[in-house]
């Protein structure tokens, strides 16, 4: 076990130092955080609720963060180009993301297309029922899209990657906003990027 979380420790800074520069993007994980631990909250009375604010929040949020606020230039303290940060990117680069963000966006027009989802649910009524089922098929991307990255880093990688990265996925929310609670106040400084992003480990 202790090999498990040394492995969960490496990746989790790793993933502060390469992909987590800019002020905005770490307030943006913030809100993303507290929205996900809401939502976690949320999914045992409420999992339509919890699903919708996960994704519309959640999702969004954090992802917006990476993709346009982020730096994309040459990474001066870490000694690495944006195109080599994505290429040894352990869980969904950019590119990845952009197809499961598509997918998100475009699932709805499935519903529409087949309501019941080749029989999978029942058929909506309403407009009530349709967002119902809306978020249905995005729990199943969510959890779809976390299991199939996990098998693809069995094979390319090895198991306990896999196993590692998909804890460090689900417990992501609490692990940032211990990180980044502060984030709000440098931006309020005027401080964009994080002076010590690679210079010690959280």
């Amino acid at each position: 076990m202790r090999g498990f979380f040394d492995e969960l420790k490496t990746q989790r800074w790793d993933d502060h130092r390469f992909y987590h520069h800019s002020r905005i993007n770490q307030a943006l994980h913030l809100l993303s955080a507290i929205s996900f631990t809401v939502a976690y909250v949320m999914v045992f009375s409420n999992p339509v609720a919890a699903v919708l604010l996960a994704w519309l929040v959640g999702m969004t949020s954090r992802q917006a963060g990476h993709f346009f606020f982020e730096p994309k230039s040459y990474d001066t303290i870490n000694h690495a180009t944006h195109d080599h940060k994505e290429d040894i990117k352990l869980g969904y680069n950019l590119q990845r993301k952009v197809v499961l963000m598509s997918a998100w966006v475009l699932s709805p027009l499935v519903l529409l297309y087949d309501p019941a989802l080749f029989g999978i649910l029942e058929p909506h009524t309403s407009v009530y029922t349709f967002i119902h089922n809306t978020a249905l098929l995005w729990l199943g991307i969510g959890i779809g899209g976390l299991i199939f990255r996990a098998i693809q880093l069995f094979f390319i990688k090895d198991v306990k990657t896999g196993l590692v990265w998909m804890t460090k996925i689900i417990t992501d929310p609490f692990h940032d906003i211990m990180l980044y609670w502060r984030s709000p106040l440098y931006l309020l400084r005027g401080e964009l990027i994080d002076p010590m992003h690679a210079q010690h480990k959280h």
